[in-house]
């Protein structure tokens, strides 16, 4: 069974008279053929397309990205598109570069699912498939390229952390009683259920993972900040060594910012060590990263040693949730345990076998 594919011309000719009431003024409205992937259940259907219309007399054109909330399959249980759309237009008067939101859709009945438009922000991003130290246009560049472009993005992650959460207010606040960090493990423990993975034990690690992360909490107060939540160089678009938008906030929470900093550290040594490839020359180290995105934001990351097990135990059930997907569809064989087997999972075992009960 392929992995199910949206139909690029049906969804054209559903989303241009869409388009067109979104210009009621606009004369010759015209909407390019998609570009991008039809593929849908892994994240948001991303289709771009390029829109020109006539107003006032006067020609206009833009260049946009079509996002569609996933159907059928899914990486998480729930998905909230309205959450993003609602993150990056607040994000927009702030120092941390967003693509400019235009549009968002509730009703299913025009494309058989929520979807939002945006500025397509021209650009390139490091690759994850193959990931950025094996190959692709990151091993291209020189290395002072690479140093600027981490530390582009560093100083990013440092600007989402210096904003006020609480003047956003896009995110729900835990009740009273009850902090992030322990309703992410709520949340965390409801997806490993959801996977099928605590069934019959069939992915003990999953539970053993998550046991020790309850056990092991920081028990003093934390910082509460936003927490982009997949923060790492593949959701960034770079140009001229610079990042120039902060994309997918899917996992976008409140938290202790730290847990994103070792998600940034944790990605990037998934992507060198992880699959057995040499760290790219030019990117700067773990303690030198800590140490600038110290001075930048204004915040000590307290308990990187703990989050750092919490990235890697995350990305372990996502991966895992995506191989059973892959699996069903036909994409890996019948016999592949890559859902219980993997680059993360491997990381994950050696973390609690090196940190003990």
């Amino acid at each position: 069974m392929p992995l199910p594919r949206r139909d690029l011309d049906v969804t054209h000719k559903q989303f241009v008279p869409w388009v067109r009431s979104q210009l009621p003024h606009a004369q010759d409205v015209r909407v390019s053929e998609f570009g991008g992937s039809g593929t849908t259940g892994f994240s948001n259907d991303t289709l771009l397309f390029d829109l020109a219309w006539r107003e006032d007399g006067r020609e206009h054109s833009e260049s946009l990205v079509l996002r569609i909330e996933p159907a059928g399959l899914r990486v998480f249980p729930e998905y909230d598109l309205g959450l993003q759309y609602g993150i990056m237009q607040a994000l927009a008067d702030t120092d941390v570069p967003v693509p400019r939101m235009l549009w968002r859709e509730k009703d299913t009945a025009i494309l058989g699912n929520p979807f939002y438009v945006m500025e397509r922000v021209e650009g390139r991003i490091p690759d994850d498939n193959p990931p950025y130290h094996t190959a692709g246009w990151m091993t291209e560049i020189a290395p002072e390229e690479r140093a600027s472009i981490w530390w582009s993005g560093v100083e990013n992650l440092a600007r989402i952390h210096r904003l006020d959460w609480r003047a956003l207010a896009v995110l729900p606040v835990p009740p009273a009683g009850k902090t992030p960090l322990a309703m992410q493990l709520d949340y965390y423990e409801r997806y490993i259920a959801w996977s099928g993975f605590t069934e019959g034990g069939r992915f003990p690690l999953a539970k053993t993972g998550l046991d020790w992360l309850r056990r092991h909490q920081p028990r003093e107060r934390e910082p509460v900040g936003l927490c982009w939540g997949d923060s790492r160089l593949g959701n960034m678009i770079f140009r001229d060594g610079r990042c120039v938008a902060v994309l997918d906030w899917e996992m976008a929470t409140l938290g202790n910012p730290a847990q994103d900093v070792a998600w940034w550290l944790f990605f990037d040594e998934h992507h060198s060590a992880g699959v057995g490839a040499p760290r790219l020359s030019g990117l700067p180290g773990r303690e030198e990263t800590i140490a600038r995105y110290r001075e930048w934001s204004g915040i000590d990351p307290q308990h990187l040693d703990y989050y750092d097990l919490f990235a890697c135990f995350r990305f372990t059930a996502i991966l895992g949730r995506i191989g059973q997907q892959l699996k069903q569809h036909g994409v890996l064989p019948p016999e592949s345990d890559f859902e219980v087997n993997n680059t993360s999972s491997k990381m994950l075992e050696a973390r609690l076998a090196r940190v003990g009960d």
